[in-house]
């Protein structure tokens, strides 16, 4: 195992050095210009030597392979580079945003796993029963709400429980705190968009979790536990669950990393100052150097998750060893 994890760690030095050099060379493609925004976006004049001077600090007049060397060296050397729009460190534009985006990931995923499995393993041993349509009726409706249509259900909701109980209406709290420093003001902050979209994401984990396990209970070795006298209950724990579920914690695994970067319109829905919302910032704003950092992140957690998953299977399902 331990030579297959250093064999996958390798691997990732010339997918990570082609994503860099795609991303790269697409963020160029794009029109737009940052200093002509920047200057021209005031509403002054701006002549040619003014943006020439714009451009030579940027360093967005070096050759091609000049500016792809600067970009691809700051990972040896720890200097991710100068956001173009706001001139501070990207590392520092990245750091404080990426520890609320890991809690409020890692938070939705909890939820996700705490509803889908065991809604999944109801639905499928009680199938085609009124507690299987019950489940399946929840997941559905699960697919087809947006995250951020029942985060703002839920912020009506406290909003008018709160005035009607406690006569003050219930606001979110609009700053970020870590949970070190206050843990029930971040959990007051964070509980209700991870439980909007754990939801969203639980609801395709639910079905899968279903269609895994009534497809491994009719395997040939559970038939043969159950004729041998084995309780249903350690049938499906010892015997069905651990193999059904690798789908489902590739599904899981893979939502984790989207929800990374991918939670844009719930930020905006909760106030959130995230990745997403600074994905969106940086790519409006042409900022290379900062959109360029923020999709390499990405995809070093998408590798990172790939590798996470391949391990998980082995654990689950003994009869997968890696040589």
């Amino acid at each position: 195992m331990s030579k297959y994890i250093l064999h996958r760690l390798l691997l990732t030095i010339p997918t990570l050095f082609g994503a860099a050099l795609l991303v790269f060379l697409l963020m160029r493609a794009v029109p737009g210009d940052v200093c002509e925004i920047r200057l021209f976006g005031t509403g002054l004049y701006a002549d040619q030597e003014q943006l020439d001077q714009c451009r030579d600090k940027l360093g967005l007049n070096k050759p091609m392979p000049l500016q792809f060397w600067d970009f691809v060296s700051g990972y040896f050397t720890g200097d991710l580079g100068e956001s173009m729009w706001t001139g501070k460190p990207v590392a520092e534009e990245i750091g404080l945003r990426f520890q609320l985006s890991m809690q409020l990931a890692i938070m939705a995923t909890a939820v996700a796993v705490i509803i889908a499995i065991p809604l999944g393993i109801i639905s499928a041993v009680k199938q085609n029963t009124w507690i299987d349509y019950l489940v399946r009726a929840f997941s559905i409706a699960g697919i087809a709400i947006p995250s951020f249509w029942l985060g703002i259900v839920i912020i009506l909701g406290l909003l008018i429980i709160t005035q009607a109980w406690f006569g003050i209406p219930w606001m979110p709290p609009i700053e970020y705190v870590s949970p070190f420093e206050d843990p029930m003001e971040n959990l007051a902050q964070l509980i209700w968009p991870a439980v909007a979209t754990g939801y969203r994401y639980s609801a395709v984990a639910t079905r899968m979790t279903r269609s895994a396990l009534l497809e491994v209970l009719r395997e040939d070795y559970v038939r043969t536990a159950r004729a041998k006298g084995l309780l249903e209950k350690v049938i499906i724990n010892r015997h069905a669950l651990k193999n059904s579920l690798l789908p489902v914690v590739t599904i899981i695994a893979l939502e984790f990393a989207f929800l990374m970067g991918g939670l844009v319109v719930t930020e905006q829905v909760f106030n959130l100052n995230g990745l997403g919302k600074l994905f969106v910032e940086a790519v409006l704003q042409h900022d290379f150097t900062l959109t360029q950092q923020l999709v390499m992140l990405v995809v070093v957690i998408f590798v990172l998750t790939n590798l996470f998953i391949d391990i998980m299977y082995a654990w689950l399902d003994p009869r997968i060893r890696y040589s």
